[in-house]
């Protein structure tokens, strides 16, 4: 692949500004990143990540797992974003889920949908309701629109050139300026891709309600980051001021407290909350 420069990054990533409500949240996100050009980029990059002879795409029964959860939390996300005036939110999105193997216990979600979960996360999640709280969690990054904001942050802080992420281990050269230069973030230790503390846990929020949305018991959501917790017990993580990941017990005490509201979407067969 001809290797993807800082000008071709720049050239994609158009400046402009905007200013819009993350869903669910309310929380108000100021962004000067085009969507619309970080969708092309990414489904570009996607691409190439899946034709890289060293990426192994499964097509295996849990690969087809991986889709039918992927597809049932898309179709949820869809609906709640059309009814509730967000359709422009997620305008251009192609949804794709796709299972690679590796060891890493990983999973992303690029802007406009591009969903990657690595087969070493799968013992973990263990079963569909844990698969579930992981990808409801990435696509939350996606409809959060968290790589813009990051970008944005990135290129006012330290010029276009801080998209240009941490090196993602033994990966391949292709592998590592697709993850670098576009998604703007590399794998660290045993966690899902680095993203600010409060993304992190608005994307722990909005990930519940659209698990819950798509008909999965959120409570499961604890048991999966209590075991998160465990299998990275040993790494060496610093302190939580010093993250970009909230502590185990932030993250799960936060979850405990947002349970009530997702359990109130997965109580309703309308897909609302429950009052």
């Amino acid at each position: 692949m001809k290797k993807l420069t800082l000008t071709s990054i720049a050239a994609a990533v158009l400046i402009t500004y905007s200013c819009s409500t993350v869903p669910i949240s309310g929380r108000n996100r100021v962004s000067f990143v085009n969507e619309s050009e970080m969708q092309t980029a990414a489904a570009q990059s996607y691409t190439t990540l899946l034709k890289d002879p060293q990426t192994k795409i499964l097509n295996n029964a849990d690969a087809q797992r991986v889709k039918r959860i992927g597809q049932k939390i898309a179709a949820a996300v869809t609906q709640y974003m059309n009814a509730n005036g967000y359709a422009a939110q997620i305008q251009g999105f192609n949804w794709e889920f796709n299972l690679i193997d590796s060891k890493e216990v990983n999973a992303w979600c690029m802007p406009g949908g591009k969903v990657a979960v690595y087969s070493g996360i799968l013992p973990v999640a263990k079963d569909d309701a844990g698969l579930a709280t992981v990808m409801g969690h990435e696509i939350a990054h996606a409809v959060a629109q968290h790589s813009s904001e990051r970008a944005s942050k990135a290129a006012v802080a330290e010029g276009l050139g801080g998209l240009l992420g941490a090196a993602t281990g033994n990966k391949s050269a292709t592998t590592q300026n697709v993850i670098n230069q576009v998604y703007g973030i590399g794998a660290q230790g045993f966690y899902l891709l680095p993203n600010s503390r409060t993304q992190e846990l608005e994307a722990d929020h909005l990930g519940l309600i659209f698990m819950s949305m798509a008909g999965y018991n959120p409570s499961n959501a604890v048991t999966f980051w209590q075991r998160m917790a465990a299998v990275s017990a040993s790494s060496q993580k610093p302190a939580e001021f010093m993250s970009t990941h909230p502590a185990d017990a932030t993250r799960i005490a936060q979850i405990q407290k947002d349970l009530p509201e997702a359990l109130r979407y997965y109580n309703s067969t309308s897909g609302k909350p429950v009052k």
